[in-house]
């Protein structure tokens, strides 16, 4: 982290309290969750293994693994990698804290 970028973070947490730290991270987590509960639900839909949803998403199965149980935030190309991989579109609704995350199937 560049100073700048530090200094910026640095003064963002002085101006929040314990409790709003706590809950962003709470929201976090549960955005990290509700989308590897969304690949999840897509791939056993699919019957597909992790691994294979690994290889079509060009990712290992460590890393599937660890996305469908909240432990990351992917990035929009890895976004796009695995709607592609799951053959649907990427939905994600954000409002505030809340979040709603859906592959919808492509059309056979």
């Amino acid at each position: 982290m560049n100073h700048t970028r530090w200094r910026l973070a640095r003064e963002r947490a002085a101006t929040r309290g314990p409790e709003d730290e706590v809950e962003a991270v709470r929201a976090e987590i549960r955005m990290a969750f509700d989308l590897g509960q969304a690949v999840h639900d897509r791939r056993t839909e699919l019957q597909i293994s992790q691994t294979e949803l690994a290889r079509r998403a060009r990712m290992t199965q460590p890393q599937i693994s660890k996305l469908e149980l909240g432990g990351t935030i992917p990035t929009l190309p890895l976004l796009a990698r695995l709607a592609s991989a799951l053959d649907a579109s990427l939905n994600i609704a954000l409002d505030g804290d809340t979040s709603t995350v859906a592959f919808t199937p492509h059309a056979a």
